[in-house]
């Protein structure tokens, strides 16, 4: 199986947020949500601003046809606003493990379920769908906050990825990746509803 038909367009439907395909006509949307807490001042994340939006979208929509990535639009279920985006990345239908990554979310829904949430509908149509035998997470050395998230939803470090990357002010990044296997997912799904049952909103 390729890799393009392993990731094929969906729509994945949660209680508080759905996930729908990246458009090229989201891109207002997308701007709209990441000036809620301008957080493509946040160095360490590759939020897109007013200048980069179209090659963004262009280069998600490049890789999903490639087949390496599902790039989605995160809509807010009770106002239908688009709040952020995630996407499956980094493909590989061979082995059947992928990447959640490229994921933001206006300033005003972080600390809710919304991510959790997000998560939780990701790995479930990895697992249960796609037949994934793992899902990576991974994030910026310095960004402690994404960190402590992927942590709380029971994925492990595997370890720290030592100059993984060239920054464009000649700066290297450390990546920090994290796992979730398919022998721990039934574990984790438990957990996860339960956060989802305790998550005010």
């Amino acid at each position: 199986m390729s890799n393009q038909y392993w990731l094929q367009p969906t729509r994945l439907e949660g209680e508080t947020v759905s996930l729908l395909p990246l458009q090229p006509e989201h891109a207002e949307a997308l701007l709209h949500a990441a000036s809620d807490g301008k957080l493509w001042q946040l160095w360490y994340t590759s939020v897109p601003n007013q200048d980069n939006i179209d090659n963004y979208i262009t280069q998600a929509l490049a890789d999903q046809q490639a087949g390496l990535a599902l790039p989605f639009v995160v809509v807010h279920n009770a106002t239908k606003q688009i709040i952020g985006t995630t996407r499956f990345c980094h493909a590989d239908s061979q082995q059947h493990r992928v990447e959640i990554g490229f994921t933001w979310y206006a300033k005003s829904f972080h600390k809710t379920k919304v991510n959790t949430e997000c998560k939780y509908l990701l790995l479930r149509h990895a697992f249960e769908q796609l037949a994934a035998i793992a899902v990576e997470l991974r994030t910026h050395w310095h960004n402690h906050t994404s960190r402590a998230a992927i942590a709380r939803l029971g994925a492990k470090q595997d370890g720290v990825l030592r100059n993984h990357q060239k920054n464009n002010d000649g700066s290297y990044r450390d990546t920090v990746v994290f796992s979730i296997i398919d022998s721990e997912w039934l574990i984790v799904k438990k957990s996860l509803h339960f956060k989802l049952q305790q998550a005010y909103r």
